[in-house]
């Protein structure tokens, strides 16, 4: 009975919140691209929330198939003339169609138009995060943390530079750093080099340098990353009243500041200054939904904003499968006022189909590693 009833607290308490968070997300995206084909004329054969055997569905009026698959691990759009859920390439029928066939059919769209609906996807994860958020701050408050120094931690580079309890942090690097979230984002991609720091102490501005020390530390969910580290702290969040203009300004920032923290962090990994072991996958996004869900509404508002950003830009990365891929050939086509060859083109869907596999094993190789299953199965036979 006990093992049942952990089961069910596990799925209770992880399952279902990543569902939830994944479903909403994978949903909007999806419905982007649905939405922009329908207004571009294009017919919709199927909309699908998960891949594989169909476990619901059923047909609309304009003939588009509303289902869900029994694996959610994403979702696809699939138009007339598609020749899978992926959109790689056209159906050899595609070349044999009739005048009014044409008219609905993805393939024989302008290249403008392909490019939208394309591109819908992830300007709908982005539209959705922004009014969330806004909507977040709106109501709740925008949570924020003052960016002065209540403690200044043994040996730490903030002491090493002079930094002081009651100092304010009014910069780092010229980056303004109007709450301690915003200190924490910009010290976060530091590699360990000097930086300088603005700082109000008494009424007067003073300017010093530090160097963040890189150091093994353990996230909120238990996870171990390297990451630069001033050694000061803060304390006492408090919220701030938005009116709409402000609070969709706010909402607007924080994606963007989400979006450029990311791009950076992953510029890092690739020159090979940052540890890949923070890049999560859907395991770990699984228990931080679980373990989000449990710290409330607001909170989980938040990391679902967050996610539908995510999504959004890993779908503009210029991948072949993934919407950035198709965005980059249409933008070739448009220049080359012709698409690429077929060829070129089931090249570039192996490519990308081999880097996306390549990341998911990866990433998903961090979460057992994080969730100490590689570790236990290694105890196993040592």
């Amino acid at each position: 009975m006990e093992p049942f009833l952990a089961f069910s607290s596990s799925v209770l308490h992880y399952a279902i919140p990543f569902l939830v968070v994944l479903g909403i997300v994978v949903f909007v995206h999806e419905f982007g691209h649905f939405w922009i084909a329908r207004l571009s004329g294009v017919r919709v054969e199927s909309f699908s929330i998960g891949f594989g055997h169909e476990l619901w569905g059923r047909e609309d009026k304009r003939g588009t198939r509303w289902k869900v698959a029994w694996l959610p691990l994403g979702g696809y759009v699939k138009m007339f003339g598609d020749s899978d859920p992926s959109s790689a390439r056209p159906d050899e029928k595609v070349k044999t169609m009739t005048e009014d066939e044409k008219k609905v059919a993805f393939y024989h769209q302008p290249v403008g138009k392909r490019f939208a609906i394309v591109a819908a996807g992830p300007a709908a994860n982005y539209i959705f995060a922004i009014l969330v958020l806004a909507l977040l701050f709106l109501f709740n408050g925008q949570p924020y943390t003052p960016p002065v120094v209540n403690e200044v931690q043994e040996n730490s580079a903030a002491m090493k530079a002079g930094i002081v309890p009651g100092d304010r942090v009014l910069s780092i690097g010229g980056e303004t750093t109007d709450s301690f979230e915003d200190i924490k984002r910009v010290i976060m991609l530091n590699t360990g080099t000097p930086v300088d720091i603005a700082l109000e102490r008494g009424g007067a501005r003073k300017v010093i340098r530090a160097t963040p020390e890189v150091v093994p530390m353990t996230d909120r969910f238990g996870g171990e990353h390297k990451m630069a580290r001033l050694g000061i702290v803060s304390e006492g969040m408090e919220f701030r009243s938005l009116s709409v203009p402000a609070a969709l300004q706010q909402a607007v920032m924080e994606s963007w500041n989400l979006t450029a923290t990311t791009l950076e962090a992953v510029w890092q990994m690739i020159m090979g200054v940052r540890n890949a072991d923070g890049l999560s996958g859907p395991l770990r996004i699984a228990e931080m939904s679980g373990k989000i869900a449990q710290e409330g509404t607001a909170a989980f508002v938040l990391f679902l904003a967050h996610i539908s950003v995510s999504l959004g830009l890993v779908n503009l990365f210029p991948i072949p499968l993934l919407d950035g891929g198709h965005l980059v050939f249409y933008a070739a086509e448009k220049v080359r006022s012709r698409p690429l060859g077929d060829r070129a083109q089931e090249i570039g869907a192996w490519i990308g189909l081999f880097l996306v596999a390549m990341l998911m094993l990866f990433a998903t190789w961090n979460d057992l590693v994080h969730l100490r299953v590689v570790s236990y199965i290694y105890g196993l036979f040592s």
